[in-house]
């Protein structure tokens, strides 16, 4: 006994009793500044994110960059007037037009120089009239004899060995002659693969007569076919006695002819079959009296007219239907900032919506759909023409001295801009301006849309439908569970919410989109009735209870009594899914348009009184289904801050007479409540960054309306559809970075706000 005495003594006397050894001192030291270099990292690979995304997203608001291309050795054209400069879509061998009619193919690559090309129409007479149409590759000419000669010109791409040559070619393809054999004053040309119009304006001064001609030609087994005259009409009496012409447009495929009047007035034919009728009468400018058109072109698509003013206005005219007028016409849909002098050339780009306007040495490159100027710019000298390659990476500009620059273009996002991702834009054939997104189309003259606004409501949408299902039954469902649930049931409450939270998202999607959809879709007043029944009877159910005296309650054990409400509330339930059917029949009835008589269908009722769309897959599939996910996340946190109160504060309240609900209600959930919206906001952030189930369950369009029975789509649904499809680098690539650059900065900021709010409640109910 002495000697364990002792021993506990002489541990008791060991200065070194409580001092650790060297191991757990280096195991401590090594966590700590591991810990401290793992959330290091944590902070920077968050930061490193956020910048990886910027770099991806700043180079689309920066504008074009254009430079001068040196070392052109090219002789001068000779001495003349020039009223056409065309280009092959590499920008190496452009074409030019003497007011003659003399062709000059311009070598700036190969070395050959000037290649002049003898007049194919000589016998015609002198030109009087000379048009290129750069998408058909035509060099319409009108002669003083009253003929015209179309000539097709085409270039040829040959490689070897990795060096590209371009071939060029001139041939005569037509020749026609107008009524009356009178000089042809102006010309132009719109062909489609099986038809081509030509229209003339013949005549001098007042005395002038507008005709169209229309070729056609036949394809077969065995090819094309030549071009024959199919018919001739006579414009002129559909315009005034008296009208001076100034220039006349006619559209790639033929279908629509545009004459500009020196007056300022614009006359808009359309052509249906082959008889072209005066559909609108309209005047650019007339908001600035004294104002004349001194320029005007089609952008790509010849849905939208470009007019510029003697003053440097500019102003673009699209086509499209109004409220008023069903018929498509041209409207004012855009004003671009002035040139500050009267443009002498337009060009227009075969790429994209942009467009090149130039007065003396200034040029501006211009882009309709965001109504931006990209690229402006005095040069060295005075421009007579110029021209976009078709690739939009050149420009070529003749001089007044008959020299050809050539400037390379870099401007591989004329679409973006502030405007164009978060602004309304006015696009072609809309009625007014709106926020869309659309990224792709099925042509070439195809507007992308990329406004990510709609998204942005779809991912708000979709999350407000989420949490306002999830919230409650997931808040209610904790505050149960903590307060009121016998523990010993306690233990099965958490493994079932694992395993809630563990389902994979592509299932629920899976299960949204082929069985609660087209479930839901005919069973809306019965999901109305079970969500009007169920949380009312349970209400009503508690508060019964809660008034009976206590040798009635007794006979219910505390914590047992959802074993014996639970028939109650699924009997209610039950009976609102039987009863909705005949309150459908009641209430949401429509007349039906073969029999006339008035039939119960939910899905054409609200379409009828709301004027919104009903869809299957929608907006209440989205919040079942997603909500089902955040149920989980919500309840777990929720009911751990619950069951974290110090018990003393149940006891104290129960104790000074208040009930369980009163003490559950005014001292539980508000000691909580920091835990509680921690759980709320990683609850919101799970539904923002829901893909699959958004992707599958709803139509996935990007509208913009609180309609419950509409879909949407969301950045994250959206990113994960379009980027698979997405270019490297093109701006439908960077616009969807710009979209999780977006994503990001909404969590960051929805998560500091928390934050923030949190520490707020958490001072507020220092109890803990």
């Amino acid at each position: 006994m002495s000697n364990n005495s002792d021993s506990v003594k002489n541990i008791e006397d060991d200065p070194k009793r409580f001092t650790a050894s060297r191991r757990v001192l280096a195991v401590d030291w090594f966590m700590t500044y591991f810990i401290r270099l793992g959330g290091v990292g944590v902070i920077l690979t968050v930061v490193g994110i956020f910048f990886f995304i910027l770099s991806q997203v700043l180079p689309l608001f920066q504008g074009a960059r254009v430079e001068q291309v040196t070392g052109l050795n090219v002789p001068a054209l000779p001495e003349g007037q020039y009223v056409a400069l065309a280009s092959d879509e590499w920008a190496e061998l452009p074409l030019v037009v003497a007011k003659d009619g003399g062709v000059y193919f311009i070598d700036l690559k190969g070395g050959r120089g000037i290649i002049e090309k003898a007049p194919l129409w000589l016998e015609g007479g002198k030109a009087s009239a000379i048009e290129v149409d750069h998408g058909a590759q035509v060099i319409s000419v009108g002669t003083e004899s009253g003929r015209f000669h179309l000539l097709k010109y085409e270039y040829q791409a040959e490689f070897s060995e990795d060096v590209r040559t371009i071939k060029e070619s001139l041939k005569q393809e037509y020749q026609g002659e107008v009524a009356g054999g009178q000089a042809i004053k102006l010309i132009a040309l719109g062909q489609s693969e099986s038809v081509r119009v030509i229209a003339t304006v013949a005549g001098d001064g007042t005395q002038q007569s507008l005709a169209v001609q229309t070729l056609k030609r036949k394809r077969s087994l065995m090819g094309v076919g030549k071009w024959k005259e199919s018919a001739q009409q006579d414009l002129s009496v559909k315009l005034p006695a008296e009208v001076d012409i100034q220039k006349i447009l006619m559209s790639n495929r033929g279908d629509a002819l545009i004459v500009v009047e020196h007056s300022g007035r614009v006359s808009y034919f359309f052509r249906e079959d082959d008889e072209f009728e005066l559909r609108q009468q309209f005047a650019p400018f007339k908001n600035r009296p004294g104002s004349k058109i001194v320029s005007t072109g089609f952008l790509l698509g010849d849905v939208s007219l470009v007019f510029a003013a003697d003053d440097g206005s500019n102003e673009v005219f699209s086509l499209l239907r109004s409220d008023a007028d069903p018929m498509r016409k041209f409207h004012h849909t855009k004003t671009l900032a002035s040139l500050g002098a009267a443009a002498d050339y337009y060009a227009t780009s075969s790429r994209n919506k942009a467009f090149l306007l130039g007065a003396g040495s200034h040029a501006s490159l211009r882009f309709s759909t965001s109504e931006t100027i990209r690229w402006s710019d005095e040069l060295p000298w005075p421009v007579r023409l110029g021209v976009i390659s078709g690739k939009y990476d050149a420009l070529l500009f003749l001089d007044q001295a008959g020299q050809i620059h050539k400037y390379r273009l870099d401007d591989p996002h004329p679409e973006a801009g502030l405007k164009a991702f978060f602004g309304k834009v006015w696009y072609e054939g809309a009625s007014e301006p709106k926020y869309e997104w659309q990224s792709t189309g099925g042509s070439d003259d195809f507007e992308p849309k990329f406004s990510l606004v709609p998204l942005i409501f779809g991912s708000f949408k979709g999350t407000m439908y989420a949490m306002l299902f999830a919230v409650p039954i997931a808040l209610f469902g904790a505050l149960y569970t903590s307060e009121f649930l016998h523990p010993r049931h306690k233990i099965f409450i958490k493994p079932v919410m694992e395993i809630m939270a563990s389902l994979p998202s592509v299932v629920l999607g899976f299960m949204a989109a082929l069985w609660l959809a087209p479930l839901i879709e005919g069973r809306v007043p019965s999901l109305l009735l079970v969500v009007a029944l169920v949380p009312s009877g349970a209400f009503l159910l508690g508060w019964w209870w809660g008034s009976q005296p206590m040798y009635v309650r007794k006979w219910i054990p505390q914590g047992l009594e959802f074993l014996y409400f639970m028939p109650v509330l699924m009997g209610l339930g039950w009976v609102g899914w039987i009863l909705g059917p005949h309150l459908e029949q009641m209430v949401f009835t429509v007349t039906d348009p073969q029999t006339g008589k008035a039939v119960g269908d939910f899905s054409q009722w609200w379409p009828q009184v709301t004027g919104t769309s009903f869809q299957q897959r929608n907006s209440l599939v989205v919040g079942f289904m997603m909500g089902f996910t955040v149920i989980p996340i919500v309840f777990t946190i929720a009911e751990d801050a619950l069951s974290n109160v110090p018990g003393a504060l149940r006891t104290g309240s129960l104790a000074m007479g208040a009930s369980r609900w009163q003490t559950a209600w005014r001292i539980v959930l508000p000691t909580a409540s920091a835990g509680i919206f921690s759980g709320l906001m990683v609850g919101l952030g799970r539904a923002v960054g829901e893909t699959m189930i958004v992707v599958m369950a709803t139509g996935n369009t990007p509208i913009m309306e609180w309609n419950v029975f509409s879909g949407m789509r969301t950045l994250s649904a959206n990113i994960a559809v379009e980027l698979p499809e997405a270019p490297q680098h093109s701006t439908l690539y960077r616009t969807l970075f710009l979209g999780a650059f977006v994503l990001f900065l909404l969590t960051f900021l929805v998560n500091t706000v928390a934050e923030l709010l949190r520490q707020h409640l958490r001072d507020r109910y220092k109890t803990v």
